[in-house]
């Protein structure tokens, strides 16, 4: 059956902040309440979504959530007019309030688990929009993420989009982050890759001792289930805690894959070899041969590949059956990490192309290109079912590089959080944003 890859990219809000809120993100603890600069953040994710989408690539856009969240705030116990919930705030719990003005929701990977067709058991794509319950500020995205995820796949004859697990350690669910899908073409049957960095319910599995670990088995287990996934085609592997230790919070952090290619660090997982074959097992089953890309510690050690964001890139399919990697600047920053890319494309192997974009906004907050996007498998009439105006054009990208100028600000620090205005200019755009996209009634602000 004839199907393509899109890339749903998260828009970069307007209040766009480095909080650091996010404990085991190293690069978002390193920048910890420095000043951001939205309007550069949302025109450099802008920029990579227009050109891929020029390339070929199918490319849409998820919008950002609302900011502040007012509803956690008073929930907290913080009342009155909006600014004095946000004056009461600043000035008790400041933390709270970065909270409640997360930059998080731009790094859709994080959004839902995806499954498509071919795998499932009614023959739809499945969604589960991932709890993120190990971080407060994380916590409450799955409202909008839901909300969202069936605004844009609204036809039940093709969709199904669930509600995220219970929001409990048990099944503390990260979403694709986590996730990784194999075929050997999209519209094939395919297996399913889940990562998992705790065992709930056995205190002998191997854990990290400095980080959390976030996404548990629990979890990815209740995901495959509600997908309908067949275990056969299902494989659940172990992150290896160590790398967890040195700042792998999510498994896209340390390896990426794509049709039957995984690119990724000999320390990736728990288990190396018995991961690497049980993939080779499963994909053998469907008629496909895992390409594993591996890079050893000796060429790029592990603390290079976190700096870079090496493997939190995206592996795109081309045309003539080889895939291009695409990097942020800082591949080519760090010595270790573009020499090891520069023998990469010119060894022969199926990645033979480098696309390099300047996400360096994104990047001090923690997420690179991969982190950006949340891959969605569709047919040619499942992309016909869903809604059109989320798609990347060339009139579309004009239409947003206008509205971002009008109603981003160029720096945002820790103290203009407490500043209703902010606010009212956020609601203000959002409000704009759904008549550009056609989602009118998106946001429940």
């Amino acid at each position: 059956m004839n199907a393509r890859e899109f890339n749903f990219d998260g828009l970069v809000g307007p209040s766009h902040n480095y909080a650091g809120l996010s404990f085991g993100n190293v690069a978002s603890f390193n920048n910890v309440r420095s000043a951001a600069n939205p309007r550069q953040a949302a025109l450099q994710g802008l920029a990579k979504m227009r050109e891929l989408a020029a390339r070929g690539f199918a490319q849409a856009v998820m919008p950002p959530q609302g900011r502040p969240n007012f509803r956690l705030l008073r929930r907290l116990g913080f009342s009155g007019s909006d600014a004095d919930v946000l004056a009461h705030a600043y000035r008790e719990a400041p933390v709270i309030l970065a909270c409640a003005y997360s930059a998080a929701p731009m790094w859709t990977a994080n959004a839902a688990t995806v499954s498509p067709s071919a795998d499932s058991h009614d023959g739809r794509v499945h969604f589960t929009a991932a709890n993120l319950n190990n971080k407060l500020h994380r916590s409450e995205e799955h409202v909008q993420a839901t909300r969202t995820l069936r605004a844009i796949f609204h036809d039940g004859s093709h969709f199904m989009v669930h509600d995220p697990l219970p929001p409990v350690p048990a099944f503390g669910d990260e979403g694709a982050a986590n996730h990784t899908r194999f075929a050997s073409s999209y519209g094939a049957a395919g297996v399913e890759f889940f990562v998992y960095g705790r065992v709930e319910f056995d205190p002998a599995a191997p854990s990290p001792k400095k980080y959390p670990a976030r996404q548990t088995l629990e979890a990815s287990q209740a995901v495959a289930r509600l997908h309908g996934l067949d275990p056969a085609r299902t494989v659940f592997a172990a992150q290896n805690p160590d790398v967890i230790d040195q700042g792998v919070f999510h498994n896209d952090v340390i390896a990426v894959g794509n049709g039957n290619v995984l690119f990724y660090h000999d320390q990736a997982f728990f288990d190396e070899a018995e991961t690497i074959e049980a993939l080779r097992r499963s994909l053998g089953g469907v008629g496909a041969e895992l390409q594993a890309v591996r890079v050893a510690s000796g060429q790029v050690p592990v603390a290079d590949a976190v700096a870079s964001y090496l493997f939190n890139s995206q592996l795109l399919s081309k045309p003539d059956g080889r895939m291009a990697l695409v990097v942020p600047h800082e591949c080519r920053e760090n010595a270790a990490v573009s020499r090891y890319l520069a023998g990469l494309v010119a060894g022969g192997g199926p990645i033979d192309e480098l696309v390099e974009f300047d996400l360096r906004q994104s990047m001090r907050n923690g997420g690179g290109p991969a982190c950006l996007r949340l891959r969605v498998v569709l047919t040619d009439d499942q992309a016909a079912a869903m809604h059109q105006g989320v798609i990347m054009t060339e009139a579309l990208y004009a239409q947003l590089v206008a509205w971002v100028e009008r109603h981003y600000r160029d720096r945002v620090e820790p103290k203009d959080l407490a500043d209703p205005q902010l606010a009212i200019e956020c609601a203000a755009a959002l409000e704009e944003l759904t008549r550009i996209l056609g989602l009118p009634g998106l946001y429940d602000l």
